[in-house]
């Protein structure tokens, strides 16, 4: 497989500074030699550049802190993630969640002058399904997939140049943190969601089996893999951790099964910070469960 990996050093979107490091870190933790080991020609571009937020007046602009170059550095990466051949596998490094509103819009159409659709695969802690007007804080890492369905932002919800995603093409795993309002917008979208509790009674193979058939008909899977989906003793290195999360063996068997499925298109690693994490031990497991969905095996 050919494999691409652009970083986006982002930390505009959330509450606590430090995973603009992120993308370093994981580079740090191997990535790239990792994914060589298991036959894949890699190709790292390098990262988008993104505003360091020393150099910008910290305000709130429609109710979103740091709107402006949030926008900019997540229609950099749609337009360079758009602009690859349709046949490689790109990873993106993040930064905090907000990228993926370039990430997946770029990933859709790249190679994608059918249209044809694109299913989201949202493994996280959180939902991130807030609005402007549901968002306690007006942090944008909380916003990204409610913009990617329209709602929003006008401007973030229409990076997609009238590509937008269907509310039945997300499938959310790990959740275990939603604010009361996000549960409302989340519940009105019919947004398939399995929380911990689900998880804990069904198993992650069955949780699987039943998001795969659900995107049955969906050309194109992208995962964007929040590291604290993972419990804080797996992966400490997050800013928003939340007890309670999805032990080691779940998410390597997680990206174990999608990979044996051979329908994910393109990867989302976010949320490392560094600066909370101990001997990058958050990075190196991070760049363990990319190994597993493209491929690692134990035999």
């Amino acid at each position: 497989m050919n494999v691409h990996i652009l970083g986006i050093p982002m930390d505009l979107g959330a509450g606590r500074r430090g995973v603009d490091m992120g993308p370093s870190a994981l580079r740090n933790a191997h990535l790239a030699a990792r994914l060589r080991d298991l036959g894949h020609t890699v190709h790292d571009l390098g990262d988008v550049d993104v505003a360091l937020p020393e150099t910008l007046d910290k305000h709130a602009s429609a109710g979103l802190v740091f709107l402006e170059p949030i926008l900019e550095a997540c229609r950099s990466a749609a337009e360079r993630l758009a602009a690859l051949p349709g046949d490689v596998f790109p990873i993106t490094l993040g930064g905090d969640h907000s990228v993926s509103m370039g990430t997946v819009t770029g990933n859709a159409r790249r190679g994608n002058s059918a249209g044809e659709r694109t299913g989201l695969i949202w493994v996280d802690a959180h939902t991130d399904y807030n609005t402007p007007e549901s968002s306690p804080s007006g942090n944008i890492h909380g916003m990204p997939v409610a913009h990617l369905t329209g709602l929003g932002d006008p401007a973030l919800a229409g990076l997609g140049d009238g590509w937008q995603l269907r509310p039945e093409d997300i499938v959310m795993i790990g959740i275990r943190s939603v604010d009361a309002r996000e549960r409302d917008l989340l519940r009105a979208a019919g947004i398939k969601a399995y929380t911990m509790k689900e998880v804990d009674q069904l198993g992650i193979t069955r949780i699987t089996e039943e998001t795969l058939e659900r995107l049955g008909d969906v050309t194109r899977l992208h995962v964007s893999f929040d590291a604290d989906a993972l419990d804080p003793s797996v992966a400490p290195g997050v800013g928003t951790p939340v007890p309670g999360g999805l032990t080691y063996r779940e998410g390597h068997l997680l990206m174990e099964l999608l990979s044996e499925s051979g329908r994910v298109t393109s990867l989302d690693i976010v949320e490392v910070n560094p600066v909370l994490d101990t001997r990058n031990q958050t990075a190196e497991v991070m760049v363990g469960m990319a190994a597993s969905l493209l491929g690692q095996r134990i035999l």
